[in-house]
């Protein structure tokens, strides 16, 4: 009798282990087929079809669109026990993602997707002369809730205005629309998104003006709006965007001053202002933008001295493009101060003076740009330095500058920089004076002083001239 409760006692204990298994196991299960509810995987469905075609229908996927056999390009979530889309994207960004077809469409099926996070386009609205498609202006309400990531990237057939009810997506943290056909005025609403993080507008052909209204962006990061045809000036607004880490508003047609307000964005590490028509010269606000690590404002009118900053209080500067701006004045040596430079431009200017050797002490700099100025004097930079910067070092179109000849190889001159020429002075009467320049100028008509080569038989030739120069000198003196 014992023995039988002891063997019925441990069948017992494995049968409870393997319903436990089971139960665990069906559980896993039950998780990975999920159901989608028919309404979310109608809306699915449509949604692809208005934009891959009608031929697809999904019979492939089992056993729903978020199960075993997932969509390349849809993700989902469970809520309530029920898959639901998070993620769409559609264009060719994998390989086996799903294919735009040739005339697509946005549907309304789009907005019932309510639990929708993320939604992008990519190459998906390529140029068609017959077939051009709009962003709808309707409907993006129903996203409001849900919608966090926005983007339209490379799709030259994309064209129209930015939609203004864009401005209800209360949630969104980044709006992408980059190199696509799009134009029009930015509208104001977008200012109504104070929860972006990101907002990139490069690449098309807008117009008017930045909004005032960008100020509120309390909690933005990036802010590019660069190649467009963006007038006017820059809003007051942009010195309230003090989280702000990169601002390229380049190659637009945007006038007006620097702002004094650049001096509120204490985190930015990216200031990128070339190509635009900005005036006024370079306001001291800049030397209080202690993190930048980037700033261009190449191509640009704005005139003034070089000088007017302090230099030595931007010491994360890596890259400086200061090309083509009618900057006047001497290069300031408080640049060779800054250890962190890794490009130097000042190219195209009416800098004058003459070049500090303590640039070339700067650690990280590998690539010097001067050329196109009034600069003056003699290099005196080491052979070690032309030999690191190459052709990275240009200093042409500078009349009155010069290189030492003799202390270094041929090969290690700076290109479209002359060599410097030893004059020979004498301290005589003005009688005597008279003649020896008047020698000198025969010498140097004939072709003799029109150019200084090395060696033994010029040093030679010289010695000859100046013995008959002398032996005549003397001739008329007695």
């Amino acid at each position: 009798m014992k023995r039988f409760n002891a063997c019925c006692s441990q069948f017992i204990i494995f049968a409870l282990f393997i319903t436990s298994l089971s139960a665990r196991c069906h559980g896993e299960v039950e998780l990975d087929v999920a159901p989608m509810e028919k309404a979310e995987k109608d809306a699915l469905y449509s949604t692809i079809q208005g934009f891959v075609g009608h031929w697809w229908n999904g019979s492939d996927l089992y056993p729903d669109p978020c199960g075993w056999t997932p969509i390349q390009g849809v993700s989902c979530d469970l809520f309530n026990g029920f898959w639901y889309v998070t993620v769409l994207n559609i264009g060719p960004i994998h390989d086996n993602s799903l294919s735009c077809a040739k005339f697509l469409e946005f549907t309304p099926h789009l907005f019932e997707l309510k639990h929708l996070k993320t939604l992008s386009f990519f190459k998906c609205f390529e140029t068609q002369h017959r077939h051009q498609v709009t962003i709808p202006n309707a409907n993006w309400e129903k996203l409001a809730g849900s919608l966090e990531s926005l983007e339209f990237r490379s799709n030259t057939g994309l064209i129209g205005k930015i939609p203004s009810n864009f401005g209800v997506l209360k949630n969104l943290q980044s709006l992408v629309l980059l190199e696509n056909a799009l134009t029009g005025e930015i509208p104001p609403a977008i200012g109504n998104l104070n929860r972006l993080k990101r907002l990139v507008l490069a690449g098309n052909h807008f117009t008017g003006h930045i909004p005032d209204t960008f100020g509120a962006l309390g909690e933005l990061l990036i802010l590019d709006l660069s190649r467009n045809s963006l007038c006017g000036t820059l809003p007051l607004t942009l010195g309230s965007l003090t989280s702000l880490l990169k601002l390229d508003v380049s190659h637009n047609l945007l006038e007006g001053n620097l702002l004094k307000e650049f001096a509120y964005l204490k985190n930015l590490t990216l200031m990128d202002l070339r190509n635009n028509r900005l005036s006024g010269g370079l306001t001291l606000s800049i030397q209080e933008m202690h993190s930048l690590e980037e700033m261009v404002l190449s191509n640009n009118a704005i005139g003034g001295k070089f000088r007017t900053l302090k230099w030595e209080n931007l010491q994360n500067l890596v890259i400086l493009d200061f090309s083509n701006m009618g900057l006047t004045g001497e290069i300031p040596e408080s640049i060779s101060q800054l250890k962190r430079l890794r490009f130097l431009g000042l190219s195209d200017n009416n800098l004058t003076g003459t070049l500090s050797p303590k640039l070339s002490t700067l650690p990280c700099l590998n690539a010097l740009y001067v050329s196109g100025n009034n600069l003056a004097g003699e290099l005196k930079f080491s052979v070690e330095f032309y030999g690191k910067m190459g052709t990275r070092f240009g200093a042409w179109n500078n009349p009155s500058l010069c290189y030492p000849v003799g202390i270094m190889p041929t090969s290690y001159a700076p290109y479209g920089v002359k060599p410097c020429q030893q004059e020979i002075k004498f301290v005589e009467s003005d009688a005597k004076n008279g003649y020896m320049d008047m020698a000198f100028h025969s010498m140097a008509s004939s072709g003799f002083m029109s150019h200084v080569p090395n060696g033994f038989w010029w040093t030679f030739l010289q010695e000859i001239l100046m013995m008959g120069l002398f032996m005549n000198f003397f001739y008329i003196i007695f």
